[in-house]
């Protein structure tokens, strides 16, 4: 039977944008099957702190990608980490509730997190129209903002947002996780293990692959032209406090005193940017190059011209529940060999697929050893490596895989 579905994810993001498009790509699939989606998201870019989507005297926008709706809601700006940005989330809360009226009613809203206040406002539509609530847990919160030291267990935020945790867990009909041992620390707040249901990010291979070309007029592809000799080691992603790309810095410039021919390029953007930028010229690196992001529709171009792909992040406890990050995904899409500095207590994506190596975080000379040795492999040994990982995407993480799962709780 066809649904209406609606889905509050105050950072979704469309094709043209960069970042992660795991509801778009979910909605486009959906849509093949007969059913409607509408995504709620924000016309004030995270990555960029501007107004992508919306001109700043218009309350929404409503645009149509592929079949997927998406209403882009005006919300406050903000420029850093501070109280504005809490001001953001909340007004994305607020006026996501009247920017609805006149939409055909939904049949089941999804309410995905990090923040708060737009699972608050999923939970509130479903009672106003009398229709099925699903929580989508993106990130354990506020135990991940616990353990990155943001704030404090005992304090008044934690407690809060504890307490709204356990609300939203009660409430759903059903909770959608995305790391696969989430369901363990959800249990442990009293909630019955059958309403849990595990839908990791994922990637849509067959856009992937329609998308793969490089566009040479692009800031990427003069770097890399400017490189074109070097082994290429590429990130791609947010430049944040847990991302742990200080590390990568302080390899780099171990490499760069042994006179190798690497070069590394670190694509994104995020709050620690410029602080990590400061900090390779005051060491005077010569082998890292700083990218802004590229959209998601230009990223297999960019990832089919590395050399190696590289994932990290600072050392976590609630990893311990697993990860699901989109980037890997597409990693693993581009048949490239992947190395990743991260503590994986359970699923080691890299290591399952057989598609790179896993080194210790937070380790630079671990993370400088693992590049060289990629480095020094067979070009043999490094296109089998690729051809595992494309095998193990295609097989757990196609979208199409997981919109089948969705589309069963729907």
């Amino acid at each position: 039977m066809s649904k209406n579905i609606w889905i509050l994810n105050h950072y979704a993001v469309s094709p043209d944008m960069s970042g992660g498009t795991r509801h778009y790509d979910l909605g486009r699939d959906l849509i093949r099957r007969d059913h409607k989606v509408t995504i709620f998201a924000s016309g004030f870019d995270h990555n960029t702190k501007k107004y992508i989507k919306v001109h700043p005297k218009e309350r929404y926008k409503i645009e149509d990608y592929s079949g997927v709706r998406f209403v882009w809601i005006n919300t406050i700006p903000y420029y850093g980490n501070d109280w504005r940005r809490i001001l953001n989330m909340i007004s994305y809360g607020i006026r996501v509730l009247s920017v609805c009226r006149g939409i055909e009613k939904p049949d089941v809203i999804i309410g995905s997190s990090v923040h708060p206040f737009a699972v608050l406002a999923a939970w509130w539509l479903a009672r106003r129209y009398k229709t099925r609530f699903i929580f989508e847990v993106r990130d354990l919160w506020p135990q991940t903002a616990v353990e990155m030291g943001a704030i404090k267990t005992t304090g008044i935020p934690a407690r809060i947002l504890y307490a709204w945790e356990k609300f939203m867990y009660k409430k759903a009909e059903k909770i959608i996780v995305l790391m696969p041992n989430a369901k363990d620390y959800i249990e442990k707040c009293g909630i019955d293990p059958q309403k849990i249901v595990w839908i990791p990010n994922g990637v849509d291979i067959e856009q992937f692959d329609k998308n793969n070309r490089f566009d040479l007029a692009s800031e990427a592809a003069k770097a890399f032209k400017k490189y074109k000799n070097k082994f290429k080691v590429v990130y791609t992603g947010a430049h944040g406090p847990a991302n742990g790309l200080e590390t990568v810095i302080e390899a780099a410039y171990l490499l760069a005193k042994k006179s190798t021919n690497i070069q590394f390029f670190l694509i994104g953007d995020g709050p620690e940017k410029k602080k990590l930028i400061k900090k390779v010229q005051e060491k005077n690196i010569d082998n890292i190059t700083f990218l802004d992001p590229v959209p998601k529709s230009q990223v297999a171009g960019v990832l089919y011209q590395s050399d190696l792909l590289l994932h990290c992040l600072k050392k976590l406890e609630v990893l311990k529940y697993g990860m699901s990050p989109n980037k890997i995904y597409d990693y693993l899409s581009s048949r490239k060999p992947i190395i990743m500095s991260v503590q994986a207590f359970k699923n080691n994506i890299v290591q399952e697929a057989k598609a790179g190596i896993t080194v210790e975080p937070e380790n630079p000379e671990a993370l400088a050893k693992g590049i060289v040795k990629i480095q020094e492999m067979a070009l043999e040994e490094r296109q089998k490596l690729g051809a595992n990982g494309r095998a193990y995407v295609e097989k757990y993480h196609n979208t199409r895989v997981l919109a089948n799962i969705l589309e069963k709780i729907l």
